[in-house]
């Protein structure tokens, strides 16, 4: 899934799995588990974040591998 920072502030959102820098206006991808954080679920809520889109199969795949250890 993809979300974007809509604040007019760089966000930090420190998720259980990982750190997120945002710069204003600036879209990253989160997996399904960092969908379930509740520090992003939180920002969400509040909206300082909006979910763009959902990620396509290929995208998540390619995602997955860069984040694999």
């Amino acid at each position: 899934m993809y979300i974007k920072n809509v604040s007019e502030r760089p966000l930090v959102i420190e998720m259980e799995s990982r750190t997120l820098n945002m710069k204003a206006g600036d879209i990253q991808m989160i997996t399904a588990k960092e969908v379930r954080d509740s520090v992003l679920r939180d920002h969400l809520q509040v909206r300082t974040v909006a979910i763009v889109r959902p990620a396509t199969e290929e995208e998540e795949q390619a995602f997955a591998g860069k984040t694999e250890d």
